[in-house]
């Protein structure tokens, strides 16, 4: 044990130190104190600022054969790699364009006022097909086969497959159901006018590094149920994490809609009719939503009870830093980090060239930035401007789930990461360390 004279040393060397700076301040005047205090002020926050440069996370660009793909023949042999196509070097090249000229959106929406708030960013160009699913997996061979038999059924009986009847013909479906009828995306009457609807589904499954056989095992599937040019397989270099591949996949995908869904199944992928419906819900003016799944509505079930009491007290942990961390619309989400997301296609330009984050909290960054996404214009009935929407709207749509063995997932270690991880994507975003630029 220490001796009394120790432990009063400890405890009155704090004191004495705000005994000293008391009486400093008491003898100085007010205009130094005040420039002293802005001074330490500005060089920690500067200090600050230097020390998030260095952590927040820096995406790394593609590799040139990240940008291809395979896929099996009707033959059954390996295809060469094919281009993969790309959404967002188009949208990047003709934005950086727009920001050089003088164009504005009073070309867009001739009714708008003069000095309305709202930027005009590009479109994306046309969907391909009806629906597009990008499955991050890394090391999921023993996985893969349960999730993507279960896809490709509920695809094939509600999309249909695109399929050509000869050159340059338009895809039409060979499913067996017919898809249901959306009700509330594609307000403008463009889309209803276009004359050839896009139709059937993809699936970019995107090789996260794997060293096991993950890509041979989803090809053998292929072959066996004739996914041809259907299922593409994208192979990343080198290990960007679970955010790093639903990012490169988001910014491929030719789909009306484009959903992201875990490798292991444990979201039932038959609700992905749940999430359209979510997403027409809210989207707004410009064809802009968001539709995530969530597991809420199951707390307290036995699937949650099961788990032990170690997960569920991270789990609440991480919720509280969340809600108070994250801007108000996000905080307000309850399942944040559930593996089954959905956007429409005019929403992707405003989430997906912003992301930073490529670890387990990428979800949350994809949620702020479609909170802060631009103003966008409100449309009377007859096509005139009457106000603006900030934001794009996210519905939360309960959906079934179940426990799935084999996560990658370090239960103390990446909760800690987590934390730290969120701490440091807010800061780097309120202090501009981020910000909606283009690169």
């Amino acid at each position: 044990m220490a001796p009394p004279s120790t432990i009063s040393n400890i405890v009155g060397a704090p004191l004495q130190l705000v005994w000293d700076l008391y009486n400093v301040a008491a003898e100085t005047s007010t205009p130094a104190l005040l420039l002293i205090v802005v001074s330490v002020a500005g060089f920690a926050f500067g200090l600050i600022y230097i020390v998030l440069h260095i952590l927040a996370p820096k995406p790394r660009l593609p590799y040139p054969s990240e940008k291809t793909y395979i896929t099996t023949n009707p033959d059954g042999t390996i295809s060469k790699p094919r281009p993969l196509p790309c959404w967002y070097d188009r949208w990047h090249a003709e934005s950086r364009l727009k920001e050089q000229s003088s164009s504005s959106t009073t070309a867009s929406y001739p009714t708008m006022p003069a000095g309305f708030p709202v930027p005009d960013f590009g479109a994306v160009e046309p969907a391909e097909v009806e629906i597009s699913v990008v499955i991050p997996a890394y090391n999921e061979a023993d996985r893969l086969i349960p999730t993507l038999e279960e896809m490709v059924a509920y695809l094939d009986e509600n999309f249909g497959r695109p399929v050509t009847s000869g050159l340059g013909s338009r895809p039409t479906s060979k499913g067996t159901g017919t898809p249901k009828p959306h009700r509330n995306v594609f307000k403008d009457a463009s889309a209803h006018k276009r004359q050839h609807p896009p139709s059937g589904y993809e699936i970019l499954l995107i090789n996260d590094g794997s060293t096991d056989r993950t890509v041979d095992v989803a090809l053998d599937f292929s072959r066996q149920h004739h996914l041809h040019d259907i299922l593409r397989i994208v192979t990343l270099e080198k290990n960007r994490g679970k955010g790093g591949g639903v990012t490169h996949g988001l910014r491929h995908v030719r789909g009306e809609y484009a959903v992201f869904a875990d490798a292991d199944g444990a979201s039932r992928f038959g609700d992905l009719g749940k999430l359209i419906e979510g997403c027409e819900d809210v989207v707004d003016g410009s064809n802009r939503g968001v539709a995530i799944g969530s597991r809420a509505h199951l707390v307290g079930s036995e699937a949650v009870v099961k788990r032990s009491a170690i997960r569920n007290f991270l789990m609440r942990s991480f919720h509280f830093v969340l809600m108070i961390l994250t801007p108000p619309a996000t905080s307000r989400i309850r399942d944040t980090q559930c593996g089954f997301k959905l956007f429409s296609r005019a929403a992707l330009p405003h989430i997906v060239p912003y992301m930073h984050t490529e670890g387990w909290i990428f979800d949350i960054e994809m949620l702020m930035l479609a909170e802060s996404a631009p103003a966008t214009p409100v449309l009377a009935s007859d096509g005139s401007v009457i106000g603006t929407s900030y934001g794009i709207k996210v519905a939360e749509v309960p959906i079934g789930w179940h426990e799935v063995g084999g996560s990658k997932m370090n239960l103390v270690k990446d909760s800690v990461k987590m934390a730290i991880g969120l701490a440091v994507l807010r800061a780097s975003w309120m202090l501009g360390v981020y910000r909606r630029r283009l690169a």
